[in-house]
């Protein structure tokens, strides 16, 4: 596995330093409010896992599944709901969890489906944020790591769903993807 990654961007305690640094900024910004953490499928799971033990007020959890980009490795555009929440977010403090905001476009979708749903509020948390991709007018409320164009795995992020349990955050080779 470790032989596809042309170098590693974040250690495994660059990320969990900063996993930590998210968790307090956010139990500071919700004490009180009972917010709604919302782990977006696949990619995020394993930063949302790491990212509520760090969290020390009350929150509830819940799950979605969205996709726009199927085996490759640029987003299609069309965005496909897989899994919707399990319960009502009216009312609610709202905090996306996302692996990476890359153009904005499935986060846009996401949050318009969702602001439908009368929350009291909608932030997004996101381990990596490309900004030289947005597409959009998006800008994520919490930010783990600017990365530049890189297309990049581990920690949840994948490559025709390999190499999600790389600890690390790391910049695939070319040659792996461009078969």
């Amino acid at each position: 596995m470790y032989n596809d990654l042309e170098r590693i961007l974040f250690s495994k305690e660059q990320i969990a330093t900063r996993v930590k640094e998210l968790g307090a900024q956010l139990s500071k910004d919700y004490a009180g409010k009972n917010p709604i953490f919302i782990c977006i499928l696949k990619g995020s799971v394993l930063f949302f896992s790491d990212l509520i033990k760090e969290i020390t007020v009350p929150i509830n959890l819940d799950f979605m599944a969205v996709s726009s980009y199927g085996s490759g490795t640029v987003s299609s555009g069309e965005v496909k709901m897989v899994k919707d929440l399990d319960s009502s977010i009216e009312n609610r403090h709202v905090i996306i969890v996302e692996d990476i905001v890359d153009t904005g476009h499935t986060l846009t979708y996401l949050i318009k489906n969702l602001k439908a749903r009368m929350p009291a509020s909608i932030k997004v948390c996101t381990l990596l944020d490309k900004e030289c991709r947005r597409e959009v007018d998006l800008t994520p409320d919490y930010i783990g790591f600017k990365v530049d164009n890189y297309f990049v795995v581990g920690y949840g992020l994948d490559y025709d769903e390999a190499y999600r349990h790389v600890p690390e955050v790391g910049v695939l080779k070319p040659e792996v993807y461009t078969k």
